[in-house]
């Protein structure tokens, strides 16, 4: 690693990778060097437990380099990291977002405020992810649900939404530097607006910036929460071909009992009608969902409804998670499923996932497909499907670029193309 420049270690979600690119720009702005900036995640023990380690590492393998901790675990339990000898500096969730914060010139070793307090988000011109290829944009920060095993809106705070007119700002920014794929990101993303004059809709607010940024190739969501998808933004993605269709959804489980105490706002039924719908108005369009393994009650026939579900909704892209009891969450104090069943069932919806997947991608072989080409000419297809692109005429010039292949067969859960012409 050189140190001319420091380093981001991210953990998490796509919002810790939008707002490491944040602070990346912060600390250079600041003149900071020789530092490792560690951008934690508090969604399970072991996201915790891997960044611990990565600390550790960072200190052995650069024992004069400042290391500056950050992220949802650190807001939530800085005791955590304000213990261990090997931390220089800890900021909270607001913090890591203002580019004072990395001044090497700092004298305070915790900087951390009150994140339930805060009521706007920071906004901030990034371009550097993926070659430019692919970038992330914040449109909406911290939660105002409570479910039973989320920890996440104590690290993030109250909803808060950017405005539109900034999230244009970013978008022509990026465009501007050759980007070819936004991904639309936050922690409850289709809660986006209400917080707002007006209280726009995420769908008003994806019509308006595509309308003002009309030389966005492709546009993603993040994950969504089904009881909050609207007809508007189904119908967009039926009439929106820029609006990439695949659609993540926050399912978390597939049995009523489980969706009531996790507190989550829909109950199977409202998922399995949300896919139908979706799929009505865009017959291609592939889903991915986030399932959580072994929730505390959690049984046999459960379990089997959560399989069910998959199937049901024909889902191609499985995100799981085995539970992990969380501090000072409800679901914490239910009686809890044996960790070794929390292990073996996450381990089922694992290879369910990769028999999903690659039964979607054998459904993509022998068609031609628009591909956004990234580095070692890897790349992905509208509905996300991974691809590595094959042959002998392969051009540099491609890369950051979308263009035409045939795919031609699948290796690995990942498709092989051959490009046109």
């Amino acid at each position: 690693m050189s140190q001319l420049e420091p380093e981001i270690v991210t953990f998490g979600c796509r919002l810790n990778t939008y707002e490491s690119e944040v602070m990346r720009a912060h600390a250079q702005a600041q003149g900071l060097k020789n530092a490792i900036i560690v951008n934690t995640c508090s969604v399970t023990n072991e996201a915790e437990r891997q960044a611990r380690q990565a600390i550790r590492k960072a200190r052995k393998d650069h024992p004069h380099s400042m290391i500056i901790v950050t992220g949802c675990s650190v807001q939530q339990n800085p005791d955590l990291y304000s213990q261990m000898p090997e931390v220089d500096r800890i900021l909270g969730n607001h913090e890591k977002m203002q580019a004072e914060s990395f001044s090497p010139l700092l004298s305070s070793r915790i900087i951390l405020s009150d994140i339930m307090q805060v009521r706007e988000t920071a906004t901030h011109l990034v371009s550097g992810f993926e070659n430019h290829v692919r970038a992330f944009i914040e449109i909406q920060n911290g939660c105002d649900h409570r479910c039973t095993f989320c920890s996440i809106p104590f690290a993030r705070g109250p909803n808060r939404s950017v405005p539109i007119a900034e999230i244009v700002r970013q978008l022509k920014h990026l465009v501007n530097k050759g980007c070819k794929e936004i991904i639309f990101t936050g922690v409850d993303i289709t809660g986006y607006g209400g917080d707002l004059p007006g209280q726009p809709t995420l769908a008003q607010m994806i019509k308006r910036v595509l309308s003002q940024v009309p030389e966005i190739n492709r546009l993603r969501l993040s994950s969504l929460d089904p009881v909050e998808i609207d007809q508007e933004l189904i119908d967009l993605f039926g009439k929106e071909e820029r609006l990439m269709p695949h659609v993540h959804l926050s399912i978390q489980a597939g049995d009523n009992i489980i969706l009531k105490r996790m507190k989550r706002r829909h109950l199977r039924e409202d998922a399995i009608k949300i896919c139908k719908r979706l799929r009505k108005a865009r017959k291609d369009i592939a889903f991915g969902a986030d399932i959580i393994a072994g929730f505390p009650t959690e049984n046999e026939v459960m379990f089997q409804n959560t399989l069910d579900i998959i199937e049901e909704c024909n889902i191609s892209y499985l995100h799981v998670f085995p539970y992990s009891a969380r501090r000072d969450t409800p679901a914490a104090r239910m009686p809890q499923v044996a960790k070794d069943i929390i292990k073996n069932r996450a381990s089922q919806l694992r290879e369910i996932g990769k028999k999903k997947l690659n039964e979607f991608l054998q459904t993509q072989v022998d068609y031609s497909l628009n591909v956004l080409v990234e580095r070692n000419f890897k790349g992905h297809t509208d509905h996300f499907a991974p691809v590595q692109l094959e042959g002998a005429q392969l051009d540099e010039k491609w890369i950051g670029t979308i263009i035409p292949v045939k795919i031609i067969g699948l290796t690995s859960s990942k498709l092989r193309a051959i490009p046109y012409g």
